[in-house]
């Protein structure tokens, strides 16, 4: 597991398509994103952080046509803890997190 990459796409839900349902033209993906190795050491400090791991993102596009990324902080997210041991894995993973997205931005 330690040569996986620091951040994996597990899953992805098109609320864009939901939007659709309602006649409205939006583009909006939610991305679960993360990495076992990282979660399992969280929630072998704090079982509960399993709640939050993967994180997700949401990329979407404005009334004006821009494009953004939206996510909570992991280290925000995961601090509600008060582990010292989970915040220290949440402060990685929010140099990993914010690393990927501006490649992908890129």
């Amino acid at each position: 597991m330690e040569a996986c990459p620091p951040l994996t796409i597990f899953g992805q839900r098109d609320h864009g398509a939901l939007l659709a349902i309602a006649g409205l033209a939006r583009r909006s993906i939610q991305y679960d994103i993360g990495n076992p190795l990282t979660a399992s050491k969280m929630t072998r400090h704090e079982l509960s952080a399993g709640l939050y791991a993967p994180i997700r993102v949401l990329l979407r596009e404005d009334d004006d046509g821009g494009v953004a990324f939206e996510y909570d902080r992991p280290a925000f997210v995961f601090g509600q803890f008060g582990s010292d041991d989970v915040n220290a894995v949440a402060q990685q993973l929010d140099r990993d997190l914010q690393a990927l997205l501006e490649t992908a931005a890129a």
